[in-house]
């Protein structure tokens, strides 16, 4: 039977003492219960490990040995509950991530960064997805979590808030909107825009769609097949992107 790990390391401190009175002041027990912990740790060795009188403590060959040998024990066996408790929190192991398009340029690298510097037994990876692909890829297990924007999370699947993003718009550096400090949606509206592609996100797409139902003239809409807004900042030939 494996010895109690607590009399063990009050043995420990005893074996550094080598006195029952300074060790219980330095554990914070009283030394009756010192004494009693010391000789149930004998009994259940089956052998001695100090030799006692009234004014030191000697250890026994035994002793010595397991004075040497515990340390190093003790210190795998707190591993193995650390490990286990880190484990059990989600701080090792690998992390699947899958995030959309638009999310993919500040928010997913700063999350994922941060998991990393916080855990490191944690390995974390994230793919690039068409938004409507996540929630269900969440619910079904292919993925752990899923960082998108604005989308509504499907069924047995619960959203966080994560960060709150401002939509802008990207123009050309000689664009005639560009030295505008604010630009209004129907200034906007007289030329073409980029959006996200629909079938990448479509809560974006009408959500930026809606802000110029009731502008006239209505806007040309331009949708890259790509479904990421960071083209609009190499987009010369088209002359206004949001």
């Amino acid at each position: 039977m494996a010895p109690d790990t607590v009399s063990l390391r009050y043995f420990l401190v005893l074996a550094q003492e080598l006195n029952f009175t300074r060790a219980a002041a330095r554990i914070g027990i009283a030394q009756p219960a010192l004494s009693t912990r010391m000789r149930r740790l004998e009994a259940e060795l089956g052998t001695a490990l100090l030799v006692r009188n009234t004014r030191s403590v000697v250890l026994t060959t035994a002793g010595a040995a397991l004075a040497e040998s515990a340390p190093p024990a003790l210190a795998a066996l707190d591993r193995a509950w650390d490990t286990a408790r880190s484990a059990a929190a989600g701080e090792l192991g690998t992390l699947r991530i899958g995030y959309s398009l638009s999310a993919g340029a500040e928010t997913a690298p700063a999350l994922v960064d941060r998991l990393i510097r916080g855990n490191s037994g944690l390995e974390v990876g994230a793919v690039p997805m068409a938004t409507p692909e996540i929630s269900p890829a969440v619910a079904d297990g292919r993925i752990d979590a899923g960082i998108t924007r604005g989308e509504q999370p499907g069924r047995g699947v619960r959203r966080f808030l994560l960060r709150r993003a401002r939509i802008g718009v990207q123009l050309a550096q000689h664009h005639p909107l560009a030295e505008h400090p604010e630009i209004e949606i129907a200034d906007a509206a007289a030329y073409p825009l980029r959006l996200p592609d629909r079938a990448a996100n479509p809560v974006i797409h009408d959500q930026l769609s809606a802000l110029f139902r009731d502008t006239r003239p209505h806007p040309r809409f331009h949708t890259p097949r790509t479904g990421s807004m960071s083209g609009a900042r190499n987009c010369g030939r088209s002359p206004a992107g949001c």
